[in-house]
């Protein structure tokens, strides 16, 4: 799939105006604050302190606040980064400091109507084996036993499909799961978990599969501007990805709490595009000022999800790519704050 050159590389934008246009992408939709008004009962994230957690949680405070709604948002971490269970708490958002492999503090844990499960574990998978099945699929039985008469939307992966071909239009959620190497094996066991204990409790369950998401302190985007603006050459060995706005993403998965179903219902999350990672990087290279190098060569399959049933049901990603690669320039450029969070994209063994 050829994309033709759109950005308006004349123009630099600024710092200040990047963080506008981000806060302007992140406010809740009329259908988002319509939707969590509607549900029965407090929305409860397990797993809120890693890259998505946080901004979730922001997110459906902000449409409940919106909806003049008093129904509590609840994070629950180990949360191990300085600061951020204050920050939380200061937004108006209930925390609760858990280990949830620990059972009697798994155990501890409140109540809720609606359950977003984000835990689980990726990075250093290889060497941590044990501990990747204990999170992945040990973990999701306890948990779907412990809130088994609540709705839940489970975060998944991608990494459970096998590679398609780049012009196939990406893996449709009617695909079977053939995942490579052992961390999208333990997704898929995650899956399966869930499934069995949504028939046996008749749990409303959504299986919520989601690459890649994209936030300017971390992402393919920003794997790929790093790696021009330090004269790193661009791996093209994965030559095609599908990416969307994290803030999106966030909106689809509380959205998706309205849609948990018996048996459960799968949506793969990802932007429309299938984008060619060479197309990427010699756009970002225009708007950095650099050009970009290059090492390996494009196989003819990658990881590609197809979205169109989220899509459907809850319209395309209002950022669109364009945006998503100007403000990324920009952020990268102008010195925006990163985290050390590679998505390994790159990777076709499944050893992460």
């Amino acid at each position: 799939m050829e994309i033709n050159s759109f950005m308006n590389t004349d123009r630099k934008m600024k710092l200040e105006e990047v963080n506008e246009k981000v806060a302007a992408a992140l406010e809740p939709s009329r259908s988002l604050i319509a939707g969590l008004e509607a549900l029965d009962g407090d929305i409860l994230i397990l797993g809120a302190g890693g890259k998505i957690g946080p901004s979730i949680a922001r997110l459906a405070k902000q449409a409940l606040l919106r909806a003049g709604s008093s129904k509590r948002v609840i994070a629950v971490s180990r949360f191990s980064e300085p600061g951020l269970k204050e920050q939380l708490q200061q937004e108006g958002i209930e925390t609760r400091a858990a280990d949830l492999l620990d059972e009697r503090q798994l155990q501890a844990l409140p109540e809720a109507e609606n359950i977003l499960y984000l835990a689980g574990n990726k990075f250093g998978t290889t060497g941590q084996e044990a501990f990747t099945w204990a999170m992945n699929t040990y973990l999701p039985g306890r948990i779907a036993e412990k809130y088994r008469s609540s709705r839940i939307v489970v975060y998944s992966t991608g990494n459970v499909y096998p590679f398609m071909p780049s012009g196939s239009g990406g893996a449709a959620e009617d695909q079977a799961p053939e995942p490579v190497g052992e961390y999208g094996q333990s997704c898929l066991g995650r899956e399966r978990i869930f499934q069995y204990f949504s028939s046996r409790y008749n749990t409303p369950l959504l299986i919520y599969r989601l690459n890649y998401a994209i936030d300017l302190r971390y992402g393919v985007l920003t794997e790929i501007a790093r790696a021009i603006m330090e004269q790193r050459p661009v791996d093209l060995g994965t030559g095609h990805v599908n990416v969307i706005w994290q803030g999106d993403a966030n909106e689809m998965a509380l959205r998706a709490l309205g849609h948990c179903s018996v048996p459960p219902r799968i949506l793969n999350i990802t932007g429309p595009e299938t984008i060619p990672v060479r197309w990427l990087a010699t756009e970002l290279g225009k708007l950095l000022g650099r050009q970009p190098e290059f090492v390996n060569t494009e196989q003819p399959t990658a990881l590609l999800s197809n979205a169109g049933a989220a899509h459907r049901l809850f319209g395309y990603p209002k950022v669109t790519l364009t945006e998503m690669v100007e403000w990324t320039a920009a952020w990268v450029r102008e010195g925006g704050e990163l985290l050390n969070k590679p998505t390994h994209f790159q990777e076709r063994k499944g050893r992460f």
